[in-house]
């Protein structure tokens, strides 16, 4: 079985869909190790992204706290961005290891990034598969899926403290989530 290198991935976005609404900003954090070697945290990723859906959801704008407007002047043209995240990916990803995609209730994010790919016929450098941590905390931990998240998380598995500052910016979520992942990996 080939090794993983694990991709800790969040998105933030302008609304609840992708295709209909934008991916604003991604970040990602490798996590490298395992088989006998500790799990450790590597690299980041963070980029913000220029709006160009056709829809807009204030409400999801408000979450995380981004400038739409500044981000149509500034923000990354999507296929760049996902080249970048192609490239950290390829850079990031251990010898004789293949990447994952890791998320904080994964089919999200993953649906955002997948489409994105496919939208501008880039290849998707994590495949069509992605490891929920939300679905491996129901298995290791035992819990139900409503109490899967990262709260009750937190105290079961000692995570650092949240900087509510940080939170729903997609590079700190991403990071977290590495922590998540790390402890979850760990008891297994």
């Amino acid at each position: 079985m080939p090794r993983a290198t694990w991709f800790c991935v969040d998105i933030e976005c302008s609304g609840p869909v992708p295709g209909l609404y934008d991916m604003v900003s991604l970040g990602a954090v490798a996590v490298s190790g395992g088989d006998g070697s500790p799990l450790v945290i590597g690299d980041t990723f963070y980029v913000e992204i220029r709006p160009t859906a056709p829809r807009f959801d204030a409400r999801a704008m408000a979450v995380n706290g981004l400038d739409f407007e500044r981000l149509k002047r500034e923000g990354q043209p999507l296929p760049e961005a996902l080249e970048a995240l192609s490239d950290w990916v390829a850079a990031n990803t251990a010898a004789g290891s293949r990447p994952v995609f890791v998320g904080h209730n994964a089919p999200f994010d993953w649906s955002f990034v997948n489409h994105a790919y496919h939208a501008h016929e880039l290849p998707n450098p994590f495949g069509y598969k992605a490891l929920d941590t939300k679905a491996l905390a129901m298995g290791v931990l035992g819990l139900h899926w409503f109490d899967a998240n990262k709260e009750v998380l937190a105290e079961q598995l000692d995570l650092p403290p949240v900087v509510t500052e940080k939170v729903h910016r997609a590079d700190y979520d991403a990071w977290y989530q590495a922590h998540i992942l790390i402890r979850l990996l760990e008891r297994s």
